[in-house]
């Protein structure tokens, strides 16, 4: 494959959205305790499920999420970032993640599918048709866990694709599929699951398909939450977490 420059957005950036779009104020009320959760984009549906139910059973508690790109997840907290829990999308991404993160436990797993916009343009409807000329697909960057994935595909079927784009996350490759700026998409199957109508999906076939592990790991942040973060991965490794998990697609580890 031929490298590709990727734009990826810087920490701070990222740490600003994901916290503002799932968190609300920056600043807690008196008295509240802020438990602040890093997570890899493709668990934002069961992750604010699960937040609110952790918010209805801990009151005067307040779930704060940033959802991103695992790599670059990790290297955030890697440079101290003041994150209280971390999931990632991959044991790889952990791993970056330095020291702090020892300890990690698996709680999902998950494959890719191909998303299409609704209508197909470009009549995708094989994996082989994702290296044909023409055919604009988007992928995440290799350093993405979804980005991997997507690269150990390729080398199992054999193919050569050119992606025109590759992505921080995977939920940037949803997006650029469903907005029809893209004909196809590699992506989790949970992302196809909860995109609903937005795009529609085509299997990857079990015998090239990439599984990753997601693991998930309390952190020492900068006001660290012990009780909090140590409760929140038992909720995620809990039966209402594997109940959650499994109806959003993931399978267990």
């Amino acid at each position: 494959m031929n490298p590709r420059p990727v734009a990826l957005l810087g920490s701070a950036v990222l740490l600003c959205t994901g916290l503002a779009a799932c968190g609300g104020d920056a600043e807690p009320a008196a008295g509240e305790r802020i438990l602040t959760v890093y997570a890899a984009s493709s668990l934002r549906v069961v992750f604010e499920e699960l937040g609110e139910e952790f918010e209805s059973t801990h009151p005067g508690v307040a779930v704060r999420f940033n959802f991103a790109g695992s790599s670059d997840l990790a290297a955030q907290i890697r440079q101290g970032a003041p994150a209280d829990v971390f999931a990632s999308a991959d044991e790889r991404s952990m791993e970056m993640a330095g020291p702090m993160a020892e300890g990690w436990r698996p709680f999902a797993t998950n494959t890719l599918a191909i998303a299409v916009p609704t209508d197909n343009p470009a009549g995708i409807d094989r994996l082989e048709d994702l290296a044909s000329e023409g055919v604009q697909l988007v992928t995440c960057a290799p350093e993405v866990p979804c980005g991997a994935a997507a690269a150990t595909v390729e080398r199992n079927a054999g193919l050569d694709w050119k992606p025109v784009s590759e992505e921080p996350s995977v939920a940037d490759v949803l997006g650029k599929v469903a907005s029809g700026e893209a004909d196809a998409g590699l992506v989790y199957v949970t992302d196809v699951a909860a995109a609903g109508d937005r795009v529609a999906s085509i299997e990857i076939p079990a015998r090239v398909n990439a599984t990753n592990s997601y693991p998930i790991v309390t952190l020492g942040g900068s006001e660290f939450q012990v009780d909090l973060a140590a409760e929140w991965v038992d909720l995620v490794l809990g039966a209402e977490g594997r109940t959650r998990l499994g109806a959003a697609g993931f399978g267990t580890p």
